[in-house]
């Protein structure tokens, strides 16, 4: 059975006196990978701090196993300036190869300090500071933030053998079904735990929210009930008649809450601009250089009405500057761009230069004055279009400065999608945002009639929202897929079988012309291939006992580096012995034919 190495019972921690949580009880076992889902402000980052012992609690019990080592990704950490990132993170407790390479993986420059560093650049570090401390329990809050698609992939596969536990908070679907073990799920209060990984999200919930459906069912004909009598029935004013009013209230507050926990739906009709040509951008041989790096190497396409476009690649691969060319923001070097003659662009990059902080939210939409905002052809209350965006009145008149950066994202694409151009341009809409707000993103572009061009690292985002996808390498090249990231992976893993199959079929006939008879050094190989991989099968035996020692890892990483690496390279050779056993078996079994 699991060991626990830490335990919260009735754990409760309170804001200005309202609960944010209350009579909390879970625990975490070694080896949980635990996703922690929930709405924005439900209190996922406030379990996570409490766990972290950051936020201590009002009231309940915190215990961590003796000798367990916590570790936090902090959002907004202080590092001493001056320093290289690789002599920074080595004073972390970091040997030199193991820095290097996370600082590889997470494309940091190993020299570079962190002095003028962008949040970005800050973010992947701590996450790099992060996992070189080789805790027993790992607590992220949004670790893909800021990560292109090959880091989160190469975070995906660490995380996959990290020997301790995980707790993460992310938005990123993809992420978490690859990761994740155990499901924590915060609504109104309560934890719900499913000792299952967020693959199995959509189906646990949905039995839940129907059972959430027929107590509202239940609560509502209860209410009517409650309501007649209070109009028709005894007068309510009678000391006796006291608790029954009572109750009444409390069925109307109970009906309230778990009408909140139904997910609102964005009604967006976007603008029908006309048209023109349905080409909206040709661009033919477009090159782009900075220096001696070649940013995009020649590259044409041709963007047509309604086209959702996506496009990914590593940080630095030259995305952005991609775009820019596209649109007409960039002059290419070389080659051309022709656009659509009523091309209106709107676009939203990732540093939310289009928000004046000093702005209310009111203002943001009505910069004219006034409180209706154009959707369409038609006019909506400022107040009501931005509570379709999860905003509250209270936030409505408050400034933008006091946002979030996932509600500056929010307010951004109210913005865009009140009045948007026939070409929709987002660069990275995703960093920030909860999977709800996620879910009403994609909901507005599918009900865009525009053309959209996206550049996110969000996997689960691409699939549902755009027909055809850029991969833009690092070394400038640009490929178009039909489809979204699945359907890039299905288009690699097809052509992948092809060649080996091209593979074997030339290969074929120099093991089918061997003699009639299997020769001597084959028919002894034959004979060999058994014993060898039960020898190999054996050592990995002994290799899994030693590995399972818990504290390996902590008292000689590298004996425990050793041992996982000839365990890997054991399990190869097995694989190769027992493809060359069968191959041997089926040409004697031709032979013997013959």
């Amino acid at each position: 059975m699991a060991t626990a190495l830490l335990r919260l019972k009735d754990a409760c921690i309170r804001f200005g006196g309202t609960p944010v949580f209350e009579g909390l009880t879970t625990q975490i076992l070694e080896n949980d990978r635990i996703c922690l889902v929930g709405r924005n402000g439900c209190g996922k980052s406030t379990l996570l701090k409490a766990i972290a012992k950051i936020y201590e609690l009002d009231e309940g019990e915190h215990f961590l196993l003796a000798n367990q080592k916590l570790v936090y990704l902090e959002q907004d950490k202080i590092y001493p300036s001056g320093i290289p990132t690789l002599e920074l993170l080595e004073s972390y407790g970091a040997k030199t190869y193991e820095a290097r390479s996370i600082l590889d993986k997470l494309g940091i420059d190993p020299d570079s300090t962190l002095d003028n560093a962008s949040g970005g650049q800050r973010r992947r570090f701590t996450l790099a500071e992060s996992l070189v401390s080789q805790p027993n329990i790992l607590l992220l809050d949004e670790p893909t933030n800021h990560l292109d698609l090959p880091s989160i992939q190469w975070l995906e596969e660490y995380l996959t053998k990290f020997r301790g536990a995980v707790v993460m908070i992310s938005h990123d679907r993809r992420f978490l079904e690859n990761t994740s073990n155990t499901t924590w799920w915060i609504d109104r209060g309560i934890l719900h735990v499913n000792k299952k990984g967020f693959k199995d999200f959509d189906t646990w919930s949905s039995i839940l929210m129907e059972e959430e459906e027929r107590r509202l069912e239940k609560l509502n004909t209860r209410l009517r009930l409650e309501t007649d009598w209070l109009n028709y029935g005894v007068t309510a004013r009678r000391k006796r008649n006291q608790g029954r009013l009572q109750r009444l209230h409390e069925l109307r507050s109970e009906r309230r809450d778990l009408m909140q926990n139904k997910v609102r739906s964005i009604d967006v009709n976007p603008v029908n601009l006309p048209r023109g040509s349905k080409i909206i951008i040709e661009a033919k041989d477009i090159t782009k250089n900075y220096g001696d790096k070649t940013v995009v190497k020649p590259f044409s396409c041709r963007i047509l009405h309604q086209d959702k476009i996506g496009i990914i690649g590593p940080n630095g691969a030259g995305k952005s500057t991609l775009v820019k060319m596209l649109i007409g923001e960039l002059e290419p070097d070389s080659g051309n761009v022709k656009q659509g003659t009523t091309l209106k662009v709107t676009y939203i990059d990732q540093m939310r230069a289009n928000l004046n902080p000093t702005d209310t939210l009111w203002q943001t939409l009505c910069p004219e004055g006034g409180d209706q905002v154009w959707i369409g052809n038609e006019t909506k209350h400022v107040v009501g279009y931005l509570k379709e965006f999860l905003f509250s009145e209270n936030q409505i008149r408050g400034q933008v400065s006091i946002l979030s950066g996932g509600e500056k994202n929010r307010l951004l694409l109210a913005q865009a999608l009140a009045s948007p151009g026939n070409l929709l341009v987002l660069d990275e809409p995703t960093n920030d945002l909860d999977m709800d707000t996620l879910d009403l993103l994609v909901e507005c572009l599918q009900q865009y009639h525009g053309t959209l061009i996206v550049v996110s690292h969000d996997r689960d985002f691409l699939d549902r929202t755009v027909t055809s996808t850029y991969v833009v390498s690092a070394s400038g090249e640009v490929q178009e897929y039909v489809g979204g990231y699945s359907d890039i992976e299905d288009t690699l893993k097809a052509a992948k079988k092809t060649t080996q199959k091209t593979k074997q079929k030339e290969e074929a006939p120099k093991t089918e012309n061997v003699s009639k008879k299997l020769s001597y050094n084959l028919k002894r190989e034959w004979e060999e291939l058994p014993k060898k991989i039960k020898i190999l099968e054996a050592r990995n035996q002994e290799l899994e006992k030693l590995l399972d020692d818990a504290n390996l890892y902590e008292k000689n990483h590298q004996q425990f580096k050793a041992l996982s690496e000839e365990l890997q390279k054991n399990q190869e050779t097995i694989d190769t012995a027992e493809t060359r056993w069968l191959e041997l078996e089926i040409l004697a079994e031709e032979i013997s034919r013959v």
